[in-house]
């Protein structure tokens, strides 16, 4: 019999944009129901880095949001719960073909290619437009209310 495994098996990364973020602690969208039982029960790992945080936080200090009223211990705290912050990708660079329009969201794609994430959940048509080419590379590109079907698909 074979020596039993000492290092757990690793739940599947995802990397989530910014809109996703505030869609999921500051709006509470139901289409982020599933991801946050995912992310609860461990099923699924975010992933992020400090460029990822300091993105949220500039957001949030911006103002427009503060007609919803957000509990910013309460955002922080949950991101520090459930995230699992990783250092920088490197650029993935122009031979890759995954260079983004906008240019804010090229870290979230080059850090699901270099960390080899499952999913990159976001609802950014720049982003989306690099889906195709992203799947070639093992990274599916949905928002959280698809990737909830592809969940029940499984």
């Amino acid at each position: 019999m074979p020596p039993a495994s000492t290092s757990p098996i690793e739940s599947p990364a995802l990397v989530l944009d910014t809109n996703v973020v505030l869609d999921w602690l500051l709006f509470r969208n139901p289409a982020c129901n599933a991801l946050n039982a995912a992310l609860v029960a461990g099923d699924v790992r975010w992933i992020a880095t400090a460029a990822m945080r300091d993105e949220l936080a500039h957001v949030l200090a911006r103002g427009t949001l503060d007609k919803w009223q957000p509990d910013l211990t309460t955002v922080w705290a949950r991101w520090d719960q459930y995230c699992t912050e990783v250092p920088a990708a490197p650029p993935l660079g122009p031979a890759a073909a995954l260079r983004c329009s906008d240019p804010d969201d090229q870290k979230f794609i080059d850090l699901a290619v270099t960390c080899k994430a499952r999913w990159l959940l976001s609802h950014d048509r720049a982003v989306q437009r690099l889906a195709r080419r992203l799947r070639d590379r093992g990274v599916t590109v949905t928002t959280p209310a698809a990737w909830l079907l592809l969940q029940t698909a499984v």
